[in-house]
């Protein structure tokens, strides 16, 4: 029997870092993480394989809009 994994909630700084989801044109990859509005500087927090990835690292920051970027 599989087990639900809880997913411990987490915090950014939301004054200096925006959250991002990178998408590839070409191949189709999403890379979920933060950008920071001073520098452009990208963090990458977690590889995006599906819509309950995306949900789950959404929940787990408190995220409800997340902008895209190719």
């Amino acid at each position: 029997m599989f087990r639900k994994k809880k997913i411990q909630q987490a915090d950014y700084d939301r004054e200096n870092w925006k959250p991002v989801l990178k998408c590839s044109i070409c191949n189709g990859e999403k890379v979920a993480g933060f950008k920071n509005v001073h520098t452009g500087e990208f963090k990458e927090e977690a590889f995006i394989r599906d819509d309950r990835e995306l949900e789950e690292f959404m929940y787990k920051y408190g995220i409800t809009n997340l902008i895209k970027e190719y």
